[in-house]
């Protein structure tokens, strides 16, 4: 009984020791994941209104106000849609800055804290601090290269019923 008694107790011990250490370092027991795919692709034009049109009479997208939205299902969950934001801004946007490039890329990303702070550790240019809207959550940083990147961790349920309350049509 005694022997039964202590091995519980050193188990226990070893469990409560075991969850502690998970619940003070969650970045030990779970993998970060940084970048899920291509959350949108935007770039510097001349004529925004007039490239959309080009885009929608010869490439087939579905055009609004902000460019075109591509829809599609979830590699990792398959009944999960996913959405792609394709944007011409006016050539002289402010958008971009500090970078100087004509391009900026979006990338969609899961856990925004812990992908902000694991990128200050490894010394990552974070550009603003954290945004959060009823569709997703927004940071920006900076490459080596100077280019400007927008990361957004989405919810996509609210985007999409987003894009319907304003009558925007998907490209699929």
């Amino acid at each position: 009984m005694k022997r039964t008694l202590f091995v519980g107790t050193i188990l226990l011990a070893f469990g409560m020791g075991y969850a502690f250490n998970n619940l003070t370092h969650p970045s030990r027991t779970t993998t970060l994941k940084r970048v899920t795919g291509i959350g949108g692709v935007f770039f510097k034009c001349k004529d925004p209104k007039k490239l959309r049109a080009w885009y929608a009479e010869h490439l087939g997208l579905t055009t609004n106000s902000y460019g075109a939205v591509s829809e599609w299902y979830q590699g990792g969950d398959s009944t999960k849609k996913g959405f792609t934001q394709w944007s011409p801004f006016k050539e002289n946007t402010t958008y971009f800055a500090p970078s100087d490039k004509d391009f900026m890329i979006n990338y969609r990303v899961e856990n925004m804290e812990l992908l902000v702070d694991a990128l200050k550790k490894e010394g990552v240019t974070v550009l603003d601090t954290i945004e959060s809207f009823d569709y997703g959550k927004f940071v920006h940083i900076m490459d080596i290269e100077g280019n400007k990147i927008e990361l957004w961790q989405p919810n996509d349920v609210v985007y999409e019923k987003m894009g319907k309350d304003m009558g925007a049509k998907t490209t699929k």
